[in-house]
């Protein structure tokens, strides 16, 4: 299938150099990190889980628009692969935001070719996020809200659990201090725990970019990661 005009032209835009700047957060290295973009301009993060799969949100990967895999050559270029399979989570429901339902927003996408051996497969974690436990928070979303100039460059900061609608075993709340947080762009992205292993996905921004940030779990729904990854004969790594 051609590159769509609109995914090739907004690959031209990204900047082709890493920046030196998620809002308020700073410029990390991509080891286990993609993006995702679609044909109607949409651009989410993912997180490496082999060469042939990567893990993101739900609503990065439905509906009938054609995805690619996205990152940098090393010269710099913008390299996209296109993605042979995809896995949208059983429970996810486009419509859960606006009538307040429960949703898992995930999704397995699978690169028609290996990505590079720079990006290292990412470790999931088992363990669970505690309220003021701080967990960091990474994607290639934009650092300035309605600058799409300012998305391309991976970032992470450090942001603490909330709990704002009490305690929960799927979803993860985080706020952070100046409006530190997700903006667009960085759904899909990791949200990794002290030992580095990645405890959840951005799935959602309350308000404005930096506002509350909701993440899903990924320990819960390991069975259907591991169901699924296992019909493309490629395992996660999870730790203890």
């Amino acid at each position: 299938m051609p590159l769509p005009r609109a995914v090739l032209a907004f690959c031209l835009m990204l900047p082709a150099f890493p920046a030196a700047a998620i809002v308020g957060g700073t410029e990390a290295p991509p080891q286990s990190a993609v993006m995702v973009l679609n044909s109607a301009g949409g651009v989410c993060s993912a997180v490496v889980l082999a060469p042939d799969a990567v893990l993101t949100a739900g609503h990065c990967a439905a509906g009938p628009h054609a995805l690619r895999v996205h990152y940098r050559g090393t010269d710099g270029s913008p390299v996209l692969v296109e993605v042979a399979a995809r896995a949208i989570h059983p429970g996810y429901d486009a419509g859960a935001v606006a009538k307040r339902r429960r949703s898992v927003d995930l999704a397995l996408l699978r690169p028609s070719e290996p990505l590079p051996a720079r990006f290292a497969p990412a470790d999931l974690g088992a363990g669970e996020a505690r309220t003021g436990e701080t967990l960091t928070l990474s994607g290639y979303g934009a650092s300035k809200p309605g600058d799409p100039r300012s998305t391309g460059t991976f970032r992470s900061v450090a942001i603490p659990v909330v709990e704002p609608y009490g305690p929960s075993k799927l979803l993860v709340w985080m706020q952070g201090a100046r409006g530190a947080g997700a903006c667009q762009g960085d759904s899909g992205g990791p949200v990794a725990g002290a030992d580095g292993a990645v405890l959840a996905i951005t799935a959602w921004i309350g308000g404005s970019c930096g506002g509350l940030t909701q993440a899903v779990r990924v320990a819960p729904h390991r069975d259907w990661i591991d169901r699924t990854l296992s019909t493309w004969n490629v395992s996660a790594h999870w730790q203890p």
